[in-house]
């Protein structure tokens, strides 16, 4: 069994929130830290792949939040290092929707339809507000239940797209409401590997630094209030006085990691009550192109019968033109579903809704991308999602440290979990905390050092009521630099020495 020397912090997870955490940590001194990653790569749910020729984003694509009063920092960095993106313009989506015979409905059709849609979406998010989701409360008018394909369709694309709560999204408040989609050949992760390189040595783009350690399958953490032991997977132990813990709620509610002991109650009931929201973008490649790619026409929705079948749909000719891609987009029960199926199977039911659309002659597709994120025990789902009337109890508690190990990622971020920004800031603000413990650790250990420097000298005058007389004749007694130290804090002047 191997193991490795005591160090200052563990940071659990390399993915952006783990990051920005160990590099606050390497900017503050702290210089011996150790980066346990499960996978193969940094990034976490930050992951790219090349597909049909091109590079396409399999978790997070979109910088969400740009525009506004202040300024993103995930969208700086992007600027400051160049990366390519696309700006997103959803508004059009509501005029493309498609019947299952092909049809797209009247443009006046679909505003009142999602005018009802988010008028009812509204109504019944107050109600659960006032009543604390009380379903059997008294209310003055039922919110509508969307019964048809146009008002599944709508229904869906409100409530896994766009609305998440009454009050105004804090991402679009703060940061902006435009969102870029990333289309950089050098993926989203650019980003993060660019942060490494400020403090992990790199060498052509290649992480070399032995502080970041791959392929390590975090699975016990064992704490005491002197510190923490890692065990790995593959018989690794590591030790250090602090664990800054950046796995994913999904994994948090998972079996993955152990913790001796056990995590308190109040720790776990909070991680339980969070919802993990499963998000699948299938990309498929065609020989041709055979959908309409015209201003306005990036996005379109499939109405049917189900709701999340296959309904929200994108071509990928604005960010790669002639990659011949459309991707669509899977949540929660549809996408743990296709999870569970081949790709062949996943095909078969996507170019089935696509000749519903664009008719019986359109070409096969020659290639098909599907991630399984619920499947990804480093994973477990793509990102958090407080319920919408939730005490703010459950986040400070989420995020709360217990013990020596502090907890760090998307879920932590009190205005921003979800998103690519609230991982980044969280690794941040957890850090700040930490550093403020640590400092608190050495004025302790600092003051216990000049009690334990004390003892001596009230050895040797034999009474602890010190006259000063007492005390210089005990100095006296020791040699010069304990007399000057002791000097200073008992605060006798150098001169009577």
């Amino acid at each position: 069994m191997d193991s490795s020397s005591l160090s200052s912090v563990i940071v659990i997870g390399a993915g952006v929130s783990g990051i920005s955490a160990a590099k606050v940590l390497a900017e503050n001194g702290i210089e011996d830290l150790v980066i346990l990653e499960a996978s193969d790569r940094i990034g976490g749910r930050i992951c790219k792949e090349m597909f049909g020729g091109v590079s396409v984003e399999l978790g997070a694509g979109w910088i969400v939040g740009v525009g506004g009063k202040e300024s993103n920092p995930v969208w700086e960095l992007a600027a400051q290092l160049g990366l390519r993106t696309c700006f997103s313009d959803y508004s059009n989506a509501r005029y493309n929707i498609y019947d299952r015979s092909g049809k797209i409905f009247p443009s006046g059709i679909a505003a009142d339809s999602y005018k009802k849609a988010v008028d009812s979406a509204i109504q019944k998010l107050r109600d659960q507000e006032a009543n604390g989701f009380d379903d059997n409360s008294n209310r003055t008018e039922l919110p509508l239940t969307p019964k048809t394909p146009i008002e599944l369709a709508i229904d869906f694309i409100l409530h896994d797209f766009e609305m998440a709560e009454v009050e105004p999204i804090s991402t679009f408040v703060d940061f902006g409401e435009r969102e870029f989609l990333v289309a950089d050949e050098r993926g989203y992760e650019y980003l993060l590997y660019k942060m490494v390189e400020d403090f992990l040595f790199t060498s052509e783009g290649k992480i070399l630094d032995n502080r970041l350690k791959l392929n390590k399958v975090v699975r016990e953490l064992q704490h005491s209030r002197n510190g923490v032991t890692v065990r790995t997977e593959d018989g690794c132990v590591y030790e250090a006085n602090y664990v800054i813990l950046s796995a994913s709620i999904g994994v948090l509610q998972s079996d993955l990691i152990s913790f001796r002991p056990p995590l308190p109650r109040w720790k776990t009931k909070a991680i339980e009550k969070c919802d993990v929201m499963v998000y699948t973008k299938i990309f498929l490649k065609f020989p041709y192109k055979f959908w309409p790619c015209g201003p306005e026409k990036e996005f379109f929705i499939y109405a049917h019968e189900r709701r999340g079948y296959y309904t929200f749909w994108q071509h990928m000719e604005n960010t790669y033109p002639g990659s011949n891609i459309l991707v669509v987009t899977l949540t929660n029960g549809e996408s743990k579903r296709v999870e569970t199926q081949s790709n062949e199977e996943t095909l078969k039911e996507a170019m089935c809704v696509l000749r519903d659309m664009f008719g019986p002659d359109i070409p096969n597709a020659t290639g098909i991308l599907v991630p399984r994120w619920w499947n990804n025990r480093f994973q477990r789902g793509s990102y958090s999602n407080y319920p919408i009337i939730s005490n703010n109890q459950v986040l400070n508690d989420i995020k709360a440290p217990v013990g020596r190990i502090f907890f760090t990622g998307e879920h932590t971020s009190e205005r921003f979990n979800g998103y690519v920004h609230g991982g980044y800031l969280a690794g941040i603000d957890t850090t700040k905390a930490l550093l403020e413990e640590i400092r608190k650790d050495e004025r302790k250990n600092d003051s216990q050092n000049q009690n334990f420097l004390l003892e001596p000298l009230l050895a040797l005058t034999g009474s602890l009521n010190l006259t000063q007389t007492d005390a210089v004749s005990g100095l006296h007694k020791c040699d010069v630099p304990t007399q000057l130290y002791l000097s200073s804090k008992l605060g006798i002047p150098e001169a009577i020495l």
